[in-house]
């Protein structure tokens, strides 16, 4: 498929969510809501749970699945109260010494005049800071859209996975086709230009794992992805938070590199 097929798939009705994911993969799910500063926000699912026998704390982008459970959740699109939620249950999950797992599938974060009202910036920019630092690991992976700032507060992690159909862009096809084109019918050239399938991610080292989605068999997905986390994050917690810290920094700071 080219650029922007996996775009369309990546939107596909009827993909799993992030709650497909969590009641396929963990046990004992307990959601929390609440960011204890204005409100909770539906757009974000965060809580405690079992990976087999590791406690862990999951977070995740929800976009819903009928029309009326898509309005309540903004689409996937949260607001800043979603991501204060998700840094507070992370702080949390760094108390308690449990690892976290984010599922990443938003076209961005709310960019309404209510989120920016409430530090829609602030809130991204906090959370990227203090999953920089945090001292427990971080997986995170790309289930459908990872649309800008919106997917990266929650993916700022140890290791970053994408789904074999998902994107991972600084900007929708759309978007990027009417600054660049002044046309919405460039979003073939643009999907192409951004580079945002996960070939292309893996190729400029900022994901780390493509998971194979077997043909739309998301049953083997799940059972995949269950072994592949327990198995990574059982060797991430055995690393000294020094060593774990030190080795997500370079992580970061490897992203971009070139050489003449």
């Amino acid at each position: 498929m080219d650029a922007y097929q996996r775009v369309q798939a990546a939107r596909k009705m009827g993909r799993p969510t992030g709650t497909d994911y969590i009641s396929n993969i963990f046990s004992d799910f307990f959601e929390f809501h609440g960011d204890r500063r204005f409100g909770d926000d539906p757009a974000i699912i965060a809580g405690i749970a079992r990976l087999d026998d590791m406690p862990v704390t999951v977070i995740a982008h929800e976009k819903g699945k009928t029309t009326k459970e898509k309005v309540l959740r903004n689409f996937g699109m949260a607001h800043p109260e979603g991501y204060r939620k998700a840094l507070r249950l992370m702080k949390q999950a760094e108390k308690f010494g449990r690892p976290v797992i984010c599922f990443v599938d938003t076209a961005g974060a709310d960019c309404g005049i209510a989120a920016e009202e409430r530090g829609q910036g602030q809130a991204i920019a906090e959370n990227l800071m203090e999953m920089m630092a945090l001292k427990v690991p971080i997986i995170s992976v790309l289930i459908g859209e990872g649309g800008s700032g919106g997917a990266l507060a929650l993916a700022v992690a140890d290791q970053v996975w994408m789904l074999e159909n998902a994107v991972y862009s600084v900007i929708s096809p759309e978007g990027c086709a009417s600054i660049l084109w002044k046309s919405p019918t460039k979003v073939k050239n643009a999907s192409e230009a951004l580079k945002l399938t996960a070939e292309d991610m893996l190729g400029l080292k900022i994901i780390e794992r493509i998971i194979p989605e077997n043909f739309g068999d998301f049953d083997w997905v799940y059972a995949t992805l269950k072994g592949l986390l327990y198995e990574t994050l059982a060797g991430l917690k055995g690393l000294p938070v020094e060593t774990l810290l030190q080795n997500r920094y370079e992580r970061f700071r490897r992203i971009g590199e070139y050489s003449e």
